[in-house]
């Protein structure tokens, strides 16, 4: 995932929440969760300096892995320090 840019001037993002979900591919490895969060943290990592205000995480089963899904939910602000 490339470094995106985040335009914050525009003040209609100053209070909206942003948000990105992620799960691993369909198959093998599907239910490996240090493998999501690995993908989480890149993603997060290429967003750049947002403030994240709450993380769900959810597992449900399957026929073969569990099916893992990562939901954020983001300010387009830097975090606070």
């Amino acid at each position: 995932m490339n470094k995106e840019e985040i335009d914050t001037s525009d003040p209609k993002d100053e209070w909206m929440t942003f948000h990105f979900s992620l799960s691993n591919p369909v198959g093998p490895g599907q239910g490996d969760v240090a493998k999501l969060l690995r993908r989480a943290a890149d993603h997060l990592d290429a967003l750049g300096d947002v403030q994240v205000g709450d993380i769900t995480f959810n597992s449900a089963p399957t026929a073969e892995e569990d099916d893992l899904n990562l939901t954020f939910y983001y300010l387009r602000q830097p975090r606070r320090r």
